[in-house]
C-alpha cells in the first residue's frame, strides 16, 4: 500500500498535461492500427488462391472472399475515423464535465431528495452517456447489417428485430447496470484505500453469476432453444461427451438463422452440469461428423483447461487494473485537466483512468492473442488425436468458404488482431494435405453466411 500511495502522490502533479498525453496515446494507437489495416487491405487485393488451398477453393469463391474482406476493411476505416473523431471531441469540448453538470440538474429537478448524492448522479451520467453512444452507433450498425452483410447474403434479421434487440439491450443494461454500478461505487466508498481487493472479489463473483444466468435467462430473451432431435448427430455428440467425461446435461439447438447466416456452437454451465448449444445454421451446412469434429475441438478447450484458464488468469489483469486505479482515484491534477475542479466523482475518475490505461490495454491484447492462438493449435491437435483430423480440416475449410473469410492475412495485422491462427496455419499444424485433383465446388454454398464457431465467446 505504501508503494501505491507514493506512486499516487508522485503522479498527482499540478498542471501535468494529462489531456495532451491521452490525446497523443489515442492518435498514436489510431494511426498504428490504421497502418496494420492498410497492410491487411493490401493482402486482400491479391488475386491468387494460397497454394495450400488451391485445390479446395475455386477462384470465384476466393475473389468473393477478397471482395467481402475489402468491404469490411473499408467499413472499419470509416467507423474508425468516426470513433476517433468522437473521442477527440469528447476531450476537446469537455463533454464529461458538461454532461455531469446537465445530469446533476436533471437529478435535482426530477428526482427525490434521497437520490441527491454521488452514486445516483454517477449512474444517471453513465446511462445518459451510454444512451448517446448507442444512438450515434445506430447508423453504423444499420449499415453493417442491412447494407454490407445483406449485400453478401449474410443478414437475415428484419429491421423490426434489429430495433427490438437494441431496446432489449438497453433494458438489460438498466436492469443489471443499476445494481452492479451501485455496488461498484458503494464498495469503493465504504472500504477505503484497500477497495481494490473487495472490488476484485466482487467482479469475480459477478462473472461467475453471469456465466450461470446467461444461458438460462438472457439467451431465451433473444433466441428460441429446442432439444437436439434424436439421430446420428445427437448420438455422436453424446458419445463424444461420454468418452471425454464431459458433464453434459443438455444438448440444444438455437435458432440463429432468424438473425443471420452466421453459425455458432458453445458450451456453458456449472462445472458439474453443462449445456452444449448448436446453431441451426451450423447443422444445416455441416455433416454430423464435421459438427462432431468442431465440438471435439471445443471440448478440447474444456479438457485442456483452457476455459478455466481464460476465466482465472484474466483475474490477474483485473486485479492489476483496480490496484492501479487506487493510485489515480485521488489524482487531483487528472480531474482538474478535464474540468472537474470542484468535484472528484469516483465514476469520472474511473473513466479518465481508463483513458490513461489505454496503451497498456493494447499490449495486453497482443499478449492475449498470442496465448489464445497457442490454445487453438492445442485444441485442433486434441480433435485430431480423437480421430477427427480429416473432418476437422473439412469443416474448417467449409466454414472458411461459407464465411467468405479472408484466406490469408498480413503477419503483423494477424499477430495484433487475431485471437485464432489463419486457416493455412491450422491445416498445416494438423498435418492435413489435400488429396483432390482440382478445386472443390465450393461455390455451392459460398454466400450463405459467415460462420464462426464459438464456445463461451471463443471462435473456433
Amino acid at each position: 500500500m505504501d508503494l501505491l500511495n507514493r506512486l499516487g502522490r508522485w503522479l498527482d502533479r499540478p498542471l501535468f498535461p494529462w489531456k495532451s498525453l491521452i490525446v497523443s496515446f489515442q492518435i498514436g494507437q489510431y494511426f498504428f492500427e490504421s497502418y496494420l489495416s492498410y497492410r491487411q487491405y493490401q493482402v486482400l487485393q491479391r488475386n491468387t488462391v494460397p497454394k495450400q488451398l488451391e485445390k479446395e477453393i475455386d477462384q470465384k469463391t476466393f475473389d468473393k472472399s477478397q471482395d467481402y474482406g475489402r468491404a469490411k476493411t473499408r467499413f472499419g476505416f470509416l467507423s474508425g475515423i468516426f470513433s476517433q473523431a468522437k473521442s477527440l471531441a469528447v476531450i476537446y469540448y469537455d463533454v464529461y464535465p458538461k454532461l455531469w453538470s446537465l445530469t446533476g440538474l436533471v437529478l435535482a429537478r426530477y428526482f427525490p431528495s434521497y437520490l441527491q448524492s454521488e452514486i445516483p448522479h454517477s449512474l444517471l451520467f453513465i446511462f445518459a452517456y451510454s444512451f448517446v453512444e448507442t444512438l450515434l452507433g445506430l447508423p453504423f450498425s444499420y449499415y453493417y447489417h442491412f447494407v454490407l452483410e445483406q449485400h453478401y447474403g449474410f443478414n437475415k434479421q428484419t429491421v423490426k428485430l434489429w430495433v427490438t434487440d437494441v431496446l432489449k439491450g438497453q433494458a438489460l443494461g438498466l436492469a443489471f447496470g443499476i445494481p452492479l454500478g451501485w455496488a461498484f461505487l458503494q464498495i469503493i466508498q465504504k472500504t477505503g484505500d484497500t477497495f481494490f481487493y473487495y472490488l476484485w472479489l466482487f467482479t469475480f463473483a459477478v462473472q461467475l453469476f453471469a456465466i450461470t444466468i446467461y444461458p438460462i435467462f438472457i439467451v431465451p430473451l433473444f433466441n428460441k432453444l429446442t432439444p437436439l432431435p434424436p439421430g446420428q448427430l445427437k448420438d455422436g455428440v453424446e458419445a463424444l461427451a461420454a468418452k471425454l467425461k464431459f458433464p453434459l446435461g443438455e444438448l440444444q439447438v438455437i435458432d440463429g438463422s432468424k438473425r443471420s447466416a452466421h453459425s455458432n456452437a458453445y458450451f456453458t454451465g456449472l462445472p458439474w452440469k453443462k449445456k452444449i448449444v448448436i446453431y441451426d445454421t451450423l447443422i444445416e451446412k455441416s455433416s454430423p461428423k464435421e459438427v462432431e469434429a468442431i465440438l471435439a475441438h471445443e471440448l478440447g478447450h474444456w479438457s485442456l483447461s483452457h476455459t478455466t484458464r481464460l476465466l482465472v488468469i484474466p483475474q490477474i489483469h483485473i486485479f492489476y487494473i483496480f490496484a492501479l486505479f487506487s493510485v489515480f482515484i485521488k489524482n487531483g491534477s487528472l480531474y482538474d485537466a478535464f474540468g472537474f475542479t470542484k468535484e472528484r466523482p469516483i465514476m469520472i475518475g474511473f473513466l479518465l483512468f481508463n483513458e490513461v490505461l489505454a496503451p497498456t490495454d493494447a499490449a495486453i491484447k497482443l499478449i492475449m492473442n498470442v496465448w489464445t492462438r497457442k490454445m487453438e493449435f492445442e485444441a485442433d491437435a486434441f480433435s485430431a488425436r480423437l480421430g477427427y483430423a480429416t473432418e476437422l480440416a473439412s469443416s474448417l475449410i467449409k466454414l472458411q468458404v461459407q464465411n467468405l473469410s479472408s484466406m490469408d492475412a498480413d503477419y503483423w495485422y494477424s499477430t495484433y488482431h487475431h485471437s485464432h491462427p489463419i486457416l493455412t496455419e491450422r491445416l498445416k499444424a494438423i498435418g492435413w494435405k489435400s488429396d483432390k485433383a482440382g478445386a472443390a465446388p465450393a461455390d455451392r454454398k459460398t454466400a450463405d453466411g459467415e460462420v464462426s464457431v464459438k464456445t463461451a465467446d471463443r471462435e473456433l
